[in-house]
């Protein structure tokens, strides 16, 4: 079920938090609050593919029983042979249903076997859950997490707004939320911040990032014939859309888990501010950030280990992090440049840092809008073809199929639609780079008239503007 859909919207989300919160009014002994959240949780997960159910339910079935018997172990020798188990299963099932294809296909390549190709769809939000699920199987091993009962265990892998696309949550930033007897009340402090979130997400979602995604669609798609102002549109347009796709989520995430008073993680905390590739990668997912670095980098001896080792070890946790993204070359190449790139920044650090502020910001947003080409792009000539493009100097007109993505509703004023588009650009950048992000307003939120005004219009304008409803675009990793 998506976000930004009128049965969650109209139907899902409100009816889930009306019973959840009736049934919390029961005694504590009878948990039907959170068996209510878990059955619902798994009615969201499976609203468009009922298929999906059983693979996460025999996920969760799995890697509980293993973690339980790790916990009830004191020999270290008898809880490492589960967690490799635990290891093996989760990433295998990862494998297998998103890594099959890439390797067999390159495998049948380099050597001429012929491994079969599956072309399996890819369960939703496999990368997420399965990581989630990792992290407290390791934590089992080493007997640093409570021995949670199955409920609370399913909960907090489920809990439908981050159960798709994050964040990857630990044990203890969800549970004993649950557990705590005062968010089994209806909170209006934490409902109105939660609500406010809610609306700037599907409002990022809705008319930002899909407004940004037509243009570059239409981009893309003409990737080798665009002139040099096209191709840098479309470039920076992919970074905006992803932007907004992205922190859009995650203040929908953010905002339906306070209305249901838990507090989820802060993931996305305005990354195009940043001045350096480090403090990038410190703002962007940092779930996954906090989840390669605590489980491959320090492993791996992080920077304990000399220069030269350092180095490694960050190219092997962003080669990681690009394969995570997705099972495909530009994945990996796209991994490998900001691993490279943060190689580069520790080594030229001080000279660096001595640097303008503002030739920081900018050497850091043109790498990552580069960056972002090879991600977005579906082969090796269509990047390299839009790229060659950017640095062309083959200046001309904008082609309608871009222009017309930023024309208002009904036509108005399209003889302006040029100016229209280039403040698009301008003011969304601008709202990236110097204004207060969602978390931080709802850090600082009061239950003002402007903002129950606020939150009101912004759901009204992206409910009448649902006509065609998108996936967000983190749904695909």
């Amino acid at each position: 079920m998506l976000f930004n859909s009128y049965v969650f919207m109209l139907a899902f989300l409100p009816l889930t938090l009306i019973v959840y919160f009736v049934l919390s009014r029961l005694p504590e002994r009878i948990p039907l609050n959170k068996l209510f959240l878990i059955a619902a949780s798994f009615v969201f997960y499976g609203y468009n593919n009922p298929s999906y159910v059983p693979i996460i339910l025999a996920s969760i079935l799995v890697n509980y029983a293993l973690s339980q018997l790790m916990l009830g172990s004191e020999k270290k020798a008898l809880r490492l042979p589960l967690m490799l188990l635990g290891l093996a299963l989760n990433l295998g099932v990862l494998f297998y249903f998103k890594y099959h294809d890439f390797f067999a296909e390159n495998i049948n390549l380099a050597f001429g076997t012929k491994f079969s190709l599956y072309h399996l769809a890819l369960p939703l939000g496999i990368s997420f859950f399965t990581f989630q699920q990792l992290s407290y199987v390791i934590d089992s091993y080493q007997r640093t997490v409570p021995r949670y009962n199955i409920l609370d265990y399913a909960l907090f892998v489920t809990f439908f707004p981050q159960l798709v696309a994050g964040p990857i949550v630990l044990h203890s930033e969800i549970v004993p939320q649950f557990a705590d007897a005062k968010n089994r009340r209806f909170s209006f402090d934490n409902f109105a911040p939660g609500l406010y979130a809610f609306a700037l997400g599907l409002f990022k979602k809705v008319i930002i990032a899909d407004t940004f995604g037509i243009a570059v669609e239409a981009g893309f798609s003409a990737a080798q014939h665009l002139n040099t102002l096209e191709a840098w549109l479309i470039a920076v347009g992919y970074t905006l859309q992803l932007y907004f796709d992205f922190s859009g989520y995650c203040d929908i995430a953010t905002g339906v888990g306070l209305m249901f008073n838990i507090k989820i993680p802060l993931n996305f905390n305005s990354p195009y501010k940043s001045l350096n590739i480090r403090e990038f990668w410190q703002r962007w997912h940092m779930t996954l950030s906090r989840f390669l670095t605590t489980y491959i980098y320090f492993p791996l001896g992080g920077n304990r280990k000399g220069t030269l080792r350092t180095y490694v070890n960050l190219m092997i946790v962003f080669l990681a992090s690009g394969l995570w993204h997705g099972a495909g070359w530009l994945f990996l190449l796209w991994g490998l440049m900001h691993g490279a790139a943060s190689a580069l920044y520790r080594l030229f650090k001080k000279p660096y840092d001595r640097m303008p502020k503002a030739i920081q910001w900018a050497a850091t947003f043109l790498f990552v809008v580069i960056a972002w080409v090879f991600f977005r792009a579906t082969s090796m000539a269509e990047a390299t073809g839009l790229l060659s493009s950017m640095f062309s100097l083959n200046f001309g007109p904008v082609r309608e199929s871009i222009v017309s993505a930023f024309e208002l509703p009904g036509g108005i004023l399209s003889r302006f639609n040029l100016i229209i588009m280039g403040a698009w650009y301008v003011l969304s950048l601008f709202s990236c780079v110097f204004l207060s992000n969602t978390y931080e307003k709802t850090m600082s939120f009061k239950p003002t008239l402007i903002n129950a005004f606020m939150t009101v219009a912004l759901i009204l304008y992206v409910t009448l503007s649902l006509s065609n409803v998108s996936v967000f675009l983190y749904f695909n990793f």
